[in-house]
C-alpha cells in the first residue's frame, strides 16, 4: 500500500472525529512549467482539527522513514502543546487524535 493510500484511509476515518487536512508541502510544477514552492519543510502531511485541539500527523509507509526536518516539526508540535506523531495506519492516527 503506497503512502498516499494510507493517508486517504486515515483521512476517511478521521472525518468522523472533526476535520482532516492534507498538507502540501514542496515543489510543484505546473501544467505549464512553472516551479511552485509551498508550505514550510518538515510540515506533517494531515493536519487534525478536533473538538478544542489540534493534531499533526505524519503518514509513512511501514518501512518509510521521517526525514530530520519531519522529526524537528513532530517535536517542535508536541512541545508546544500539540498532539503529533508519525502514523502508518489508522489505528496509530487514531492514537495520535485521543
Amino acid at each position: 500500500m503506497s503512502e498516499t493510500d494510507i493517508q486517504n484511509e486515515i483521512r476517511m476515518a478521521l472525518s468522523v472525529y472533526g476535520i482532516c487536512l492534507r498538507m502540501n508541502t514542496g515543489v510543484f510544477k505546473t501544467d505549464d512549467g512553472r516551479t511552485i514552492k509551498c508550505g514550510i519543510q518538515g510540515t506533517s502531511d494531515l493536519l487534525f482539527v478536533g473538538n478544542k485541539y489540534i493534531a499533526w500527523i505524519e503518514v509513512k509507509t511501514p518501512t518509510g522513514k521521517a526525514r530530520p526536518e519531519q522529526l524537528n516539526f513532530i517535536r517542535v508540535m508536541k512541545e508546544l502543546g500539540h498532539r503529533a506523531g508519525i502514523a502508518r495506519s489508522v489505528e496509530e492516527a487514531l492514537e495520535i487524535i485521543k
